[in-house]
């Protein structure tokens, strides 16, 4: 068997340099803010295993999808399994490559739990709320009525509930996957290092707009609106962040919990344009730009339409996307930086 393996002779080191010093730098601000107002620190995502295991085995598992199936199209026998599959790892997977891929996942995280966790401590920094502001600003863009209501006057309360619903809670898996496919999927290793950054660049910005304008949103301030919505996960998802929020307004030091809710801007509607934006501009296939922008199209109506956003959320979480990406793209540099891969002689496999 002959395979011809493109290996990466030598990947750009420098793609999450500034990426990685700026989550550090949002890091340490976190840290600084837990010690001075005296609030703790937690892993918002701890009940999957403390984080220092978790992050090698996703760097693991994403390694494994992509060595697995390519090893398996190669047909080997049972006797050369494991040598296809170590060369198709080496081909794949060199040590620059997956030393570049794990700053990324570094960067992602670092700025992902510094977020979160300045999102907990929002009620505690910053206890007055703006929301009276943003519902003045949505009565006099829809000139005097609620956005939620005219959402749910033209789309109905049924079927299109459920719809927006999955979607809306669709984000979840969605961030998480997209990170994934970036680092190990791309055609180019500083494209994907680009959006990966230009994530972590959202959860930076969001929390300084979070800090800027402190609001809780719609359905969490204007419940009236929003009765005649049937049950749904954002239903329970809603449920979810309000119970955590009062444990951790009780007593933050007695509970895992983090607080969780803050609408302006949108973080939703800013990761989602942000994807949408850098496969526009990479110039990935068109159905799936088609896909991304309907997406987030569907997204921006799910956050007006559940009440989890006002208007003016929403218009800032295009704004940020847009900064993000742009920041990103200066961190990253993806056009000056080593792209294609150049291949590497032949590599025989006894049969």
């Amino acid at each position: 068997m002959m395979l011809k393996p493109s290996t990466p002779a030598s990947v750009p080191s420098g793609l999450f340099r500034v990426p990685l010093a700026v989550a550090a730098s949002f890091t340490v601000l976190t840290i600084g803010t837990a010690v001075g107002f005296g609030l703790p620190l937690r892993d918002p995502d701890g009940f999957l295993g403390p984080s220092y295991v978790r992050l090698p085995a996703i760097l693991a598992l994403m390694v494994l999808a992509d060595v697995a199936p390519r090893t398996l199209l190669r047909r080997p026998s049972v006797r050369t399994m494991h040598r296809v599959a170590a060369i198709e790892f080496h081909r794949r997977w060199p040590v620059s490559r997956l030393v570049v891929t794990a700053m990324g996942l570094l960067t992602f995280y670092l700025a992902y739990v510094s977020y979160r966790n300045m999102k907990s401590f929002l009620p505690f920094v910053r206890d007055r709320v703006a929301d009276p502001l943003l519902q003045t600003s949505d009565r006099w863009l829809t000139g005097g009525h609620h956005p939620g209501d005219v959402l749910q006057q033209i789309l109905g309360t049924g079927v299109s509930a459920h719809v927006l619903s999955s979607v809306y809670v669709s984000y979840l898996i969605f961030v998480p996957m997209s990170v994934a496919a970036a680092l190990v999927w791309s055609r180019q290793l500083s494209q994907g290092a680009w959006y990966v950054a230009a994530l972590s660049f959202n959860w930076i910005l969001g929390a300084a707009s979070y800090y800027a304008i402190p609001s809780l949103g719609p359905i969490f301030v204007e419940r009236t609106h929003f009765t005649d919505l049937p049950r749904t996960a954002v239903t329970d998802l809603g449920e979810s962040l309000y119970r955590s929020r009062v444990r951790v307004l009780a007593d933050p030091h007695a509970t895992q919990s983090v607080h969780g809710i803050a609408a302006f801007a949108s973080l939703h509607v800013s990761v989602v344009f942000t994807a949408a934006l850098v496969a526009h501009l990479i110039r990935l296939p068109v159905v799936l730009r088609a896909i991304l922008w309907t997406y987030l199209l569907l997204t921006a109506l799910a956050t007006v339409y559940f009440g989890w956003h006002y208007l003016v959320d929403v218009i800032a979480g295009f704004a940020l996307g847009a900064l993000a990406t742009w920041l990103a793209w200066q961190a990253t540099r993806p056009r000056r930086l080593l792209r294609d891969l150049p291949v590497v002689e032949e590599t025989k496999v006894p049969a």
